[in-house]
């Protein structure tokens, strides 16, 4: 059963995988120790460990005893960014369990398709993340796609144009910092969430959000169930089929920013917080 923390730095909940007696925010980077009440403080935390994303870290911590599952980055080079121009795609299938979706992949791939032949988006500065890709840290999961965001923003530039593309499961939980206007988070459900838990829309909004400054752009398509305000953005707009549309204040209770830093954030969602999603047939 997985443990919901708070980050000793930021506060923001985390999700402890069964075992671990540490866990590094992927927001602050803070190293955060569960203590056991039979032993003393825990040492100082160390700055958070260097990766393969090349987004800016800190010097190289020291080797932890009990190293938390998240303080490495995946092998691998990802794709280099041209033209100002990176996408990071996610379909997910889950194939052979009960949760089992028909369309996310090709979902994925069409996404890249559009991309690449109407955007002019190189090849290469597409991320796929599938069930499909051969290589382990292309697969869907909890500590790939976190990777994988950290990548999508790290020294973007002003002029930049950026894509964050999901279709698969999306869940709620219950908020307890007051964050929410509903009193829920909304979460996404990588490949592993039921060994390694749900990446939860405050950590989403922290990571692709809130880094963009001034004349960077990102456009994020959220496939999924309960995907309503999956960013955390501050004002969501409803639109009826007549084009007609009123912009809601999204902010949350507490007081905390959830805008970005000069930048512009555009999200598109399936449904709204609590509705669901489903595969569908289309025939032309």
């Amino acid at each position: 059963m997985l443990m919901l923390v708070n980050c000793s730095n930021c506060r923001t909940p985390l999700q402890l995988p069964p075992g671990a007696k540490s866990i590094i925010c992927a927001v602050c980077h803070a190293i955060t120790h569960i203590a056991d009440p039979r032993s003393g403080p825990p040492p100082p935390p160390p700055p958070y460990s260097t990766s393969n994303y090349h987004y800016a870290p800190p010097p190289p911590p020291p080797v932890l005893s009990a190293p938390s599952p998240y303080n490495h980055a995946p092998q691998g080079q990802p794709p280099a960014a041209h033209g100002h121009k990176r996408a990071v795609i996610c379909g997910i299938s889950y194939k052979n369990s009960r949760y089992e979706l028909k369309g996310c992949i090709n979902d994925a791939k069409c996404m890249k398709f559009l991309l690449v032949n109407r955007f002019k988006f190189p090849e290469s500065s597409i991320l796929m993340l599938t069930e499909e890709e051969t290589d382990p840290y292309r697969r869907p999961t909890k500590h790939n796609i976190r990777m994988a965001m950290h990548w999508l923003v790290q020294g973007c530039q002003p002029g930049d144009s950026l894509v964050f593309h999901y279709s698969g499961h999306g869940s709620q939980q219950r908020n307890y910092t007051g964050d929410e206007v509903d009193g829920f988070d909304e979460t996404l459900c990588p490949l592993d969430f039921e060994a390694q838990g749900m990446i939860v829309d405050d950590e989403i909004n922290a990571t692709i959000v809130r880094p963009l400054a001034r004349e960077v752009k990102l456009h994020a398509i959220i496939d999924a169930c309960h995907s309503g305000t999956m960013l955390d953005l501050p004002y969501l707009c409803r639109m009826d089929r007549s084009g007609r549309y009123v912009w809601e204040d999204h902010r949350p209770p507490s007081g905390v920013w959830k805008g970005t830093n000069g930048g512009e954030v555009i999200s598109f969602s399936g449904c709204d917080d609590d509705q669901t999603s489903a595969d569908t047939s289309v025939k032309f």
